[in-house]
């Protein structure tokens, strides 16, 4: 009986740590090295921090309009000094990139305001370009995870972002979503 206590007290203990694991986190910075043959990628922040991203041939990288998951050169575009955004998860000490967008010149396009609102189920946000009128941005799945970290540390006003995007059909679908300084 006692063995069967502590048995499940350690899968109690255990089912957290695999499911925060899961979490998908995201940073944009500036490419300081890029190892194509070890499939790893150094990112520097703008606070300084360095990110030593792994990543996999299911990577899928957003470069301008031209989008692309697991090509030969999964990278491609992407070289040293190169502005990006990375979606990443955390197992360990180890990152493993799942979503890199080149952002900036040649990269997704980008728009900065005031979040006027979020619907997380239609996945939609609402941002005041400052231009007089509010502009609707479709969400992908890692954005929208975005919009939720970026409004909650923002919950007493409006929150002033950076939305960058890519546009197709005239629909605007923005994949990262930054704190604007």
């Amino acid at each position: 009986m006692f063995r069967n206590v502590i048995f499940c007290a350690s899968i109690l203990c255990v089912i957290p740590a695999f499911a925060a694991q899961d979490v998908v986190s995201g940073v944009a910075g500036s490419v300081k090295s890029v190892d194509r043959a070890g499939k790893v990628m150094v990112v520097e922040t703008r606070d300084g921090a360095v990110h030593t991203f792994h990543y996999t041939g299911k990577i899928a990288v957003h470069v301008g309009d031209d989008s692309r998951d697991a090509a030969r050169d999964s990278l491609r575009g992407i070289d040293k000094g190169s502005k990006v955004a990375v979606h990443y998860t955390v197992s360990g000490a180890r990152e493993t990139a799942h979503e890199v967008d080149l952002v900036g010149d040649g990269g997704l396009k980008s728009a900065k305001g005031v979040v006027k609102g979020v619907d997380k189920g239609t996945r939609k946000i609402v941002v005041d370009t400052g231009d007089g009128a509010a502009t609707t941005f479709r969400l992908s799945e890692n954005a929208t995870a975005d919009a939720a970290r970026v409004t909650a540390k923002e919950a007493d006003k409006a929150a002033r972002v950076t939305v960058y995007y890519t546009e197709d059909a005239g629909e605007k679908t923005v994949h990262f979503i930054d704190r604007a300084f």
